[in-house]
């Protein structure tokens, strides 16, 4: 009598940026094809695979503290993503509790890996390289480099793009979902150590974008998030620097698809003809998620990075001219080398005349491989925690009164979710997930039945209360129920 053997489990943790989501979902689908039961549950896992970060020092304690806590599950662990290909073998010595230590180019053979890993079987980590030098110099020649990028993957090169089988298992039943546009960059801000392991700029094919749009709608996801390092440069290795504004509507018409949202916007290289297809095209969220990191022209040159606070406030207006409720957030730093009291007064000037609807807040800190780490003029550690709450309590309360500005207002709102208790919660165009704070949808005397909605219904809503940065809002109209099947 023969014995069916036991299904090989593995969980999938992934820590940092939505691009990392999208890598476990490539790494999900390897691991299926490769008979591994694919979770995000740790218990009862025989491999526990980290998807870790490694971005700057909180998001890299982050990484370790989760891969420790999977080895006290008892499972083998396996570190991957950007903090093990940031650091190779010097993170393996440093962590024997890690079973192995994996590099991108180890993507395409991962569920092999993870039979070597179960049948106890050793692997030499790698030693890490800059990753900007496997691609050629000049951008258009990279489509045709032979080198892994993980969210790239092509089944069949010899199939047209458009008709190729999609590499990714999504991991939730979310009704958002990140859709990859590239990855790497080319740019060299001096605090980054980004594209030394994520390597130079690829753009995907538009076609393959599409076709994977479309799974992602079938599979129920109602709003497709646009990620990459640098959303800016899509399309100039492809030949065409505008391609991103042509990729727009055409997503946006996906079926299925009501909204669509780009992120990590450059503000250097947003474009008006950018700005006018964010702003004034249907379905797409008029939202500017745009990189600043400081509005003083004197430090932004010192970080490799340009503008100033009067052409930053240039593009914002430019924005709201087409689109007078778009919404937009940023990131800053406070303490970079050299930053002195009048740079970051120019700062609060910027934020105060800006009304951004979010906010992050970054006290520098030396990066490993950055040309910041190695720059004269640190700033105190002292003076940076005290820059850090100011900036950091004038961005509360800037972000909590642009709320407030959109009391009455009419907004769009996508369910993500409805508790047991009937709380519904949702985003809308102005807020991305995570990141920038939500709308909960109450009940009210106006046409919508609270108590029927489900996650990727999409709803008018009005503004009725705000708490901090999220919305209250009662339901006014459905625009469009989530499909059947995803209800």
């Amino acid at each position: 009598m023969s014995v069916t053997p036991s299904p090989r489990r593995v969980a999938l943790l992934t820590l940092g940026c939505a691009r990392n989501e999208v890598d476990s979902e490539e790494l999900a689908a390897r691991l299926d094809q490769g008979g591994w039961q694919v979770s995000t549950d740790a218990e009862g896992a025989d491999v526990v695979v980290v998807n870790t970060c490694g971005f700057v020092e909180k998001a890299k304690q982050d990484s370790i503290e989760t891969l420790l806590a999977a080895a006290d599950t008892g499972a083998k662990v396996v570190a991957a993503g950007c903090m093990a290909e940031r650091y190779g073998k010097e993170l393996a010595d440093s962590l024997p509790e890690a079973a192995a230590v994996v590099s991108f180019d180890d993507y395409t053979d991962i569920a092999a890996r993870l039979d070597g890993v179960l049948a106890g079987e050793t692997f030499d980590a790698h030693t890490p390289r800059d990753r900007r030098e496997l691609l050629p110099i000049t951008p258009v020649q990279r489509q045709s480099a032979k080198v892994v990028i993980p969210g790239h993957a092509t089944v069949d090169e010899h199939t047209p793009a458009h008709l190729r089988p999609v590499l990714r298992r999504r991991l939730d039943n979310a009704p958002v979902a990140s859709l990859k546009l590239a990855s790497g960059c080319d740019r060299k801000c001096a605090f980054c150590a980004i594209p030394s392991f994520r390597g130079a700029f690829v753009s995907r094919d538009p076609q393959e974008l599409l076709a994977e749009a479309e799974w992602l709608a079938r599979s129920g996801v109602r709003e497709l998030v646009l990620v990459s390092e640098n959303s800016t440069s899509y399309g100039k290795d492809l030949g065409d620097p505008r391609l991103l504004e042509k990729l727009l509507p055409q997503l946006a018409a996906v079926d299925g698809i009501v909204r669509v949202r780009a992120s990590y916007l450059q503000p250097a290289e947003t474009r008006p003809g950018l700005v006018e297809a964010i702003a004034g095209t249907p379905g797409v969220a008029p939202y500017f998620d745009l990189s600043f990191q400081h509005s003083s022209e004197p430090l932004l040159r010192r970080m490799r990075r340009f503008g100033s606070t009067d052409r930053f406030l240039d593009l914002l207006d430019s924005a709201r001219a087409l689109a007078p409720a778009a919404g937009a957030r940023s990131n800053f730093i406070v303490g970079f080398p050299g930053e002195t009291k009048a740079d970051v007064d120019e700062l609060v000037r910027f934020l105060s005349e800006a009304r951004l609807d979010a906010i992050g807040v970054f006290d520098y800190s030396d990066e490993d491989g950055t040309e910041a780490a190695g720059l004269d003029k640190k700033v105190k550690e002292d003076t940076i925690k005290r820059r850090y709450d100011r900036i950091v309590t004038l961005a509360d309360e800037l972000c909590n009164q642009r709320a407030e500005e959109r009391l009455g207002s009419i907004v769009e709102v996508l369910v993500d979710s409805v508790s047991p208790e009937a709380e519904v919660e949702g985003r809308a165009e102005h807020q991305a997930p995570e990141v920038d704070g939500s709308t909960t949808l109450v009940a009210g005397d106006e046409g919508v039945d609270l108590a029927a909605l489900r996650p990727g219904d999409f709803v008018r809503a009005r503004v009725t209360a705000t708490e901090g940065v999220d919305l209250i809002a009662v339901p006014v109209e459905m625009i469009s129920a989530a499909p059947v099947s995803a209800r």
